[in-house]
């Protein structure tokens, strides 16, 4: 029997499951303008594959594989060690992943070079890479903020040292933590708001219509979406048929809105043509990150 209430962890697995279904089911519109994705599919609302990666119908893409490596780097090492995680980036990298973003490939051929565990800051480093694979993290620290501040940074800063990243990041981590604390949508909004207080280039009410990898555009598609519907599918389907950034956007809005409604409100729909190597990996890795993140600090 688990050793923390049930709620946890299903909101837990709802965030991890729900990230992989956002980037399965956004993966096949990524690129793509909403006129035609609405050309080629009405309102895309099936995980189909296909796109411009050709993928399997129910794979996943960087987003999803990239935070599995980070994830399991924590498990492996118990703890964090970011030469651990690093060293886990390169193997992913190694292992030719389907897709990698050029930030990402950029810090960890860095690493390779010449072993740095960050990068220099960087303007050209504003995209949503670090954004996108800190999931893990957050499961991992969800009772110590201290500690959750310093290893996401950390592994921001490996690929993308730029301020906007690094506040991105955080205020997404905060507000998976208070989802999984079970409080409600007031408390996701003042983690929003101090974000946009802070820099207020993020402001996303009203929405400013664009949805690329930027991280400002990331965060604004993803919060106008997560507080503008409650239903988990009505907002993953709605976010990805924005297109451009669909599978990273889909991903963190399905975080999100996963932490929200817990693993059993999934669409069994999308969760039985997920890739099963997926979906057994998420299972096996948010027990474990739940457990590192119950000792005491």
């Amino acid at each position: 029997m688990s050793s923390w209430p049930f709620e946890l962890s299903d909101c837990a697995l709802g965030a991890y499951l729900g990230f992989a279904l956002g980037d399965a089911l956004g993966a096949t519109v990524e690129f793509m303008t909403p006129a035609e994705i609405h050309r080629q599919y009405g309102t895309h609302q099936n995980i189909i594959g296909a796109g411009w990666l050709k993928l399997p119908r129910g794979s996943v893409t960087d987003d999803t594989t990239m935070s599995l490596a980070l994830g399991q780097a924590i498990v492996e090492h118990a703890g964090w060690d970011m030469r651990s995680v690093a060293d886990a980036f390169v193997s992913w990298l190694r292992a030719r992943p389907i897709d990698v973003g050029n930030t990402c490939r950029r810090g960890i051929q860095r690493y390779i070079a010449d072993g740095s565990l960050a990068g220099w800051p960087n303007e050209g480093d504003a995209g949503n890479g670090a954004l996108m694979r800190n999931l893990p993290v957050a499961l991992a620290t969800r009772s110590d903020d201290a500690r959750f501040e310093r290893w996401t940074l950390e592994q921001c800063r490996f690929t993308h040292n730029h301020p906007l990243s690094d506040a991105a990041t955080l205020a997404f981590g905060r507000i998976v933590h208070s989802l999984l604390r079970g409080q409600d949508v007031d408390a996701q909004r003042a983690i929003a708001r101090s974000l946009v207080e802070a820099h207020p280039v993020f402001e996303f009410e009203p929405y400013p219509g664009r949805a690329g990898g930027y991280v400002v555009e990331t965060v604004q598609t993803v919060l106008y979406h997560f507080f503008a519907e409650s239903d988990f599918e009505a907002c993953l389907i709605a976010v990805v048929n924005r297109g451009d950034d669909a599978d990273t956007n889909g991903a963190l809005l399905g975080m999100l809105a996963g932490a929200r409604c817990g693993a059993r409100a999934l669409p069994e729909r999308w969760l039985k043509v997920l890739d099963s190597a997926v979906r057994t990996r998420i299972r096996e890795q948010t027990a474990a990150l739940l457990a590192i993140g119950g000792r005491d600090s």
